[in-house]
């Protein structure tokens, strides 16, 4: 399930690598994929179909998401930057909880 992240550098590359991650493998209309879209709401993506784009995220970057994950995400910004933080190319990103940025640090090398 592990996807090529060839050039994935920081932030902005890892939005356009979710960006083309999900127009690929959910058929999903590039210009819905904006920042401000909700995962379930303007993308139309299921629980389960945003499961299988963190484990893609996953296996693709070797982080991993904690139990939970998806109750702090709504928009596909916030995927980008939690992945991106986890992955070491962005700051903590501001919208997460404290217990929840512990329990990240708790299964990834993060760093301060």
């Amino acid at each position: 399930m592990s996807k090529s992240i060839e050039g994935v550098s920081n932030w902005m590359h890892m939005f356009r690598w979710i960006v083309k991650l999900i127009r690929d493998e959910y058929g999903v209309d590039e210009a819905l994929l904006t920042r401000n879209a909700t995962l379930e709401t303007d993308i139309q993506l299921s629980i389960d179909q945003v499961e299988q784009v963190l484990e893609y995220i996953s296996e693709s970057f070797g982080v991993r998401f904690p139990e939970g994950t998806l109750d702090e995400l709504v928009k596909l910004e916030e995927l980008c930057l939690l992945a991106s933080w986890i992955k070491g190319y962005y700051k903590r990103p501001e919208f997460i909880s404290d217990a929840f940025e512990a329990r990240c640090r708790s299964i990834n090398q993060i760093a301060a």
